[in-house]
């Protein structure tokens, strides 16, 4: 009945939510009133609603995007769907956490070497890792390496020493690669040599300088013996020894774009998905804020997990595609609803490829405005994100 309908202040005023936001929220599909007045447009809410209306408020007190609010209200009863919504945030909070103190230790280093310029100097940190464990890594995010000279701090490799792990990056806006290699600290080098619990250790090696280290490790036999720090890189091994000036820029908080919550994943031949993408129909658009075109490509997942390449069609959906193995037909009918998109730059898919070892490697698709995730199975820090294409309406 419509008396027992709340007006939309009521309704502000029982679930701690604003007039505004309960607007706000109407216009964005998530809690649309039961009724709205023809004549003056004002809205009104159906008593079942209240607990709707103070779960949203309380999912947006802990920042829980609009996407999550939508999947949370949305999900069907004892689906579980909500709590991994749930889940996948609390992780994102706990990363960002864990950021925050490392770029606060980073902080006071900084502020005690501005309050104390002529007793504090930049520290040396002396380790070892594998050398064919680097040579992989390297291997794995040198496509990446961004080369537009406006931008100078892309145009290296940022080596992260974090506490036992040596993490490489590379990108160029675009996409990413990131991988992981075990350290140890050198015969003989004193405990002070190695980073404090905490406190991160990196520097941007130039493109030319990680090459000639690529170059030095040969087929990856023995130990590699690096030193980070005080603005230089040197490299030891096998008797060889190379140095070079970082970088002296900061290099873009890497960590934030890497926590992705996969809708679906996807797991493949890396030879059946190069074939796929060689052969499938792109499309060409623009890319990137200069609007340079590209040819895109778009890989499609559906309920069944079969992954197909196609060309995006000029309404926003895909022409006839390419299937991969494992059940994929080339062009076969119409994925259903729950199908996921995601369209990407063909070439920077390819190029991503063969940082990859020969075998399998799993696909991670969140939808058309998230990131694609290329992981190899095994190898939980190496990977490549390639970031979408946005297609046209």
């Amino acid at each position: 009945m419509e008396s027992d309908l709340r007006s939309i202040g009521e309704l502000a005023r029982d679930s701690g939510l604003s007039v505004s936001a309960l607007r706000f929220y109407d216009g964005a599909d998530v809690l649309a009133p039961a009724r709205v007045d023809p004549r003056t447009g004002y809205r009104w809410y159906a008593p079942g609603q209240l607990a709707d209306a103070r779960l949203l408020a309380r999912l947006r007190r802990v920042g829980l995007p609009l996407a999550g609010i939508r999947a949370v209200l949305g999900a069907a009863a004892g689906s579980g769907a909500a709590h991994q919504v749930l889940d996948a945030h609390l992780r994102r909070l706990e990363g960002g956490l864990a950021d925050a103190r490392r770029e606060l230790s980073l902080i006071r280093r900084l502020i005690d070497q501005r309050e104390n310029p002529m007793t504090t100097t930049p520290a040396e940190h002396r380790f070892t890792v594998p050398a064919r464990a680097l040579a992989e890594a390297l291997d794995a995010v040198r496509f990446a390496v961004g080369g537009d000279p406006g931008l100078p701090v892309l145009s290296g490799v940022l080596f992260d020493l974090d506490g036992g792990l040596l993490r490489l990056v590379a990108t160029d806006r675009y996409r990413m690669a990131l991988a992981e290699v075990p350290v140890g600290i050198p015969a003989g080098a004193p405990a002070a040599e190695a980073p404090a619990d905490g406190v991160p250790v990196a520097a941007i090696v130039p493109a030319a300088l990680a090459d000639a280290l690529r170059a030095l490790l040969g087929a990856g036999a023995g130990a590699v013996e690096l030193a980070l720090g005080g603005g230089a890189v040197r490299i030891e091994v096998d008797g060889h020894r190379i140095e070079g000036a970082a970088l002296d820029h900061d290099y873009p908080d890497y960590r934030a774009l890497i926590r992705l919550d996969p809708v679906r994943r996807v797991g493949l031949a890396a030879a059946d998905l190069r074939a796929a993408v060689a052969s499938a129909p792109t499309r060409s658009l623009p890319s990137g804020p200069d609007g340079t075109d590209c040819e895109v490509a778009v890989l499609t997942v559906d309920e069944a997990g079969r992954l197909t390449v196609a060309a995006p069609a000029a309404n926003g959906g895909t022409d006839g595609g390419t299937g991969t193995g494992g059940g994929a037909d080339a062009g076969a009918g119409v994925p259903g609803p729950d199908a996921l998109r995601v369209a990407v730059n063909r070439d920077f898919l390819l190029e991503a490829l063969p940082a990859a070892p020969d075998g399998r490697l799993v696909l991670e698709l969140g939808g058309p405005i998230a990131p694609l995730a290329i992981r190899t199975p095994g190898r939980p820090g190496t990977f490549s994100v390639l970031m979408p294409v946005r297609l046209p309406a």
